[in-house]
């Protein structure tokens, strides 16, 4: 029956995204922690929710890689090691050189940079990286990883390939919800987190992918030597 089912799969497919957002939230802010375990029946008492969003939220979560399931127990959050950290950023390497090949041969999925949707959207993303290198440069980790997600997101959706930009955006929490487990341990990070957005987007104007790649290649060098660190005491 359209006229009412439609509604009701609306609002609980809307109550599935928010309670996978909020949890996705709660793992980036440290609240819940690597290999913390618990049940739909408690997450839905946490909510104030039915069991079967939350179930279908875990769910998605458990298919993103950020949850376990055990089975007949409940689920628990992903533990990630060092190991994976260093295989997603390999990944997430391999995504984004992808995206710089189409600028470089003009794909034709890949906005003219001449265009004005490009280029309010080229504007678009640069805030977001001025948001984000404030957050860096004051140590705010949470502010950060919240802008660091939207800066990436938006800048994929430029590339025209929504599927690869859904995949980095993907790659980009995993990298976020492994290496938080680390950087939440540190009392000011002040100086110690990656603040090169808008030099990236710069070079991305200019068509300079070979900047654009030392600019990239640098960072996750930093950021692994980083997390190796903080991971061996």
């Amino acid at each position: 029956m359209p006229g009412t089912s439609g509604n009701g799969a609306v609002t609980r497919s809307t109550l599935r995204q928010q309670i996978a957002e909020a949890l996705r939230d709660e793992v980036l802010a440290g609240r819940l922690q690597p290999g913390q375990e618990f049940t739909v029946k408690e997450i839905a008492e946490q909510y104030g929710v039915s069991a079967t969003p939350v179930r279908e939220a875990l769910v998605d979560l458990s298919a993103q890689g950020l949850l376990d399931a055990d089975q007949h127990r409940g689920f628990h959050v992903h533990e990630y090691s060092v190991a994976d950290y260093r295989r997603i950023l390999e990944a997430r390497s391999l995504v984004i050189a992808g995206m710089f090949q189409a600028l470089d041969s003009n794909h034709r999925g890949y906005q003219n940079p001449t265009d004005a949707r490009f280029a309010a959207g080229l504007a678009g993303v640069r805030r977001r990286g001025e948001e984000a290198q404030r957050a860096a440069a004051a140590g705010d980790l949470t502010v950060l990883i919240g802008y660091d997600l939207r800066f990436w997101k938006e800048l994929g959706n430029l590339f025209g390939n929504p599927y690869l930009a859904d995949f980095l955006h993907r790659l980009r929490v995993q990298s976020w919800v492994c290496a938080v487990q680390h950087l939440r341990r540190v009392t000011d990070l002040r100086g110690h987190l990656w603040s090169c957005h808008t030099e990236l987007v710069d070079a991305l104007a200019r068509r300079d992918t070979t900047e654009a790649r030392a600019i990239v290649a640098s960072y996750n060098t930093d950021s692994l030597a980083l997390i190796e660190r903080l991971a061996a005491g």
